[in-house]
């Protein structure tokens, strides 16, 4: 049977100055069959993406292809298709939905506008019949009511709803093929299944192929019929979902399949990429649960956060983003907080590290109010409460060296007796979060995503806290580079005695984590207890319903998707 799309040796590079070329992807070949889900999966830089978009002819002006590259849609191969046709091709016959909505919307026309801009285009169809068409196109991907969605621009929806206007004008035109890259990455978990689900009618309503890009292999293991193992720019192992997940046969997909923290099973420590390349054996001793101590450490009580929104010329809005919220957190444990976007987890760790003020409530730091402090007094106490951001290419100064990044807080908190001392302990640091001395004098952009984060909590230990908030500061990361960064925070907490506030909306993450966990519901705390007692039973109907979105990876299926 003729495949729908057939990638031939593809090899595609990248021009950097006049004599320096990176080979991003290698000697690529995979078939995308008719109406089926095909899944490329890998780390970043892996080459996924960039096969993806040669598809598309999407690539910068610097890249190029080898010669012995097709890509055959069609009977015509796509890499010497003028580029007229090729135009005529994306959006109608080809489209994609792309990781990140915000930048892929454009921000001064409403999101109406812009899905009858692609019917005009491609279907010629009069702007009148183009805007009725696109309100259809909101109903079907579930936009809730979509008339008054209409004429909104894009930053007046939420994330999972810009994610459904970009799936909107990929299907506009009912395509042969959508390519999703990473669609989910940056969603609540029940927004992601909201987002799958929808994904999944529209397949098979529409009978559409989907090239799937991702690097969660729990999600590729529920949607895929096929998968595409890629690690620096080649496949590694292609075949079966089934085979994939039962029976891997390279040891880069077993090491993909074994870095992802489990719901059935907390490892002392998580297998990194490296265990299973090179054999080592893996750890199955069991974390348990750390013991509470007599008191508490920090004591929350009443947090309250309003926001007062203007509205007209006169009238307010009152927006409680946090309401009575009460805990406590203990020397030496891991205390979860988990819900999804607008749940008022981030702002409950703003709160308690003071860069957010609390509308009311105290927050007891050995029987000081934290909430009474001048900025002067709170400088004292800043020092040992820390935070780690979940963006670290925006959270570290691009002007400073890694040093600099170490040195300045060091030294604004009169930690060490000089610069030489402060050197000497940011090198120390440095080798604790498992960065070469080197890096001392490079710059932030030298580094990949999961190095960046390195530093960051080097930058937090300099501080020298008994308390750091992770405000989803692993939820940008590959799973591999996750697994290492968990790692490194689990023995940080045991060398040092660390208290963790661990933010996330990735349960499982969060399951391997923490000691005791909050779930929070429209700035409410709707259910707390061990992470045993809450994904063994939950009481809640919401904590069920997050449980319950969470990706399970391969499952036996009664038929497959394939007709």
């Amino acid at each position: 049977m003729t495949p729908l799309i057939s990638v031939q040796n593809l090899s595609a590079s990248f021009q950097l100055g006049k004599s320096h070329v990176v080979h991003a992807v290698r000697d690529v070949s995979f078939d995308v069959p008719a109406n089926s889900t095909v899944a490329l999966v890998g780390e970043s830089g892996s080459g996924k993406s960039v096969s993806a978009m040669s598809i598309v002819r999407l690539l910068p002006e610097n890249a190029f292809h080898s010669p012995q590259s097709k890509i055959i849609y069609g009977g015509r191969d796509l890499l010497q298709l003028p580029m007229a046709d090729m135009r005529a091709l994306r959006g109608k016959d080809i489209s994609v939905v792309f990781q990140e909505p915000m930048s892929s919307l454009n921000p001064v026309f409403t999101v109406g506008e812009q899905i009858a801009e692609v019917l005009r285009i491609h279907l010629k169809l009069s702007p009148k019949q183009a805007l009725d068409r696109a309100l259809e196109l909101m109903t079907e991907v579930g936009i809730p009511q979509a008339r008054s969605r209409l004429n909104a621009y894009p930053h007046e929806l939420s994330g999972g709803q810009q994610q459904r206007v970009m799936i909107a004008i990929a299907i506009a035109c009912e395509p042969k093929l959508l390519i999703a890259d990473e669609p989910t990455t940056a969603l609540d978990v029940t927004v992601q299944r909201q987002i799958m689900e929808l994904l999944a009618r529209l397949q098979q309503r529409q009978k559409m192929s989907v090239l799937f890009i991702s690097h969660d292999l729990g999600l590729v293991g529920e949607i895929s019929n096929q998968v595409v193992v890629m690690r620096n720019g080649q496949i590694r192992e292609a075949g079966s979902v089934e085979a994939i997940f039962n029976a891997p046969q390279d040891a880069y997909t077993k090491a993909l399949l074994a870095c992802r923290p489990r719901l059935d099973s907390r490892p002392r420590r998580l297998a990194v990429i490296d265990d299973i390349m090179q054999g080592r054996p893996l750890i199955t001793e069991q974390r348990v649960t750390r013991p509470m101590g007599d008191s508490a450490l920090v004591e929350v009580k009443g947090l309250r956060k309003e926001y007062r929104l203007k509205e007209g010329l006169f009238n307010r809005r009152v927006v409680e983003a946090v309401k009575e919220a009460s805990f406590n957190l203990h020397k030496g444990r891991t205390l979860g907080v988990v819900g999804e976007s607008g749940s008022g987890k981030t702002t409950v760790g703003m709160m308690l590290t003071r860069l957010t003020d609390a509308t009311a409530g105290s927050i007891l730091f050995e029987g000081q109010d934290l909430m009474t402090l001048s900025a002067n007094q709170m400088r004292v106490f800043r020092s040992r409460i820390q935070i780690i951001f979940q963006n670290p290419y925006a959270s570290l100064n691009p002007r400073f060296t890694v040093g600099q990044i170490l040195i300045e807080p060091m030294r604004i908190h009169r930690i060490g007796q000089d610069d030489e001392e402060r050197t000497q302990l940011a090198l120390t640091l440095l080798d604790k979060v498992g960065l070469p001395a080197d890096a001392f004098g490079k710059y932030p952009h030298e580094f990949s995503g999961g190095q960046r984060q390195r530093i960051a909590i080097a930058r937090c230990l300099s501080m020298k806290p008994e308390i750091i908030v992770c405000d989803e500061s692993v939820s940008a990361l590959d799973v591999s580079v996750q697994a290492t960064v968990l790692n490194l925070l689990l023995d940080l907490q045991e060398e040092f005695g660390l208290t963790y506030v661990f933010i996330s909306h990735d349960l499982a993450v969060v399951r391997y984590m923490a000691d005791e966990i909050l779930v929070m519901s429209e700035g409410e705390i709707v259910e707390r207890g061990s992470a045993e007692q809450i994904y063994a039973h939950p009481q809640h109907a919401y904590t069920q319903q997050l449980l319950s979105a969470i990706p399970r990876g391969y499952q036996t299926r009664p038929t497959a998707v394939n007709s």
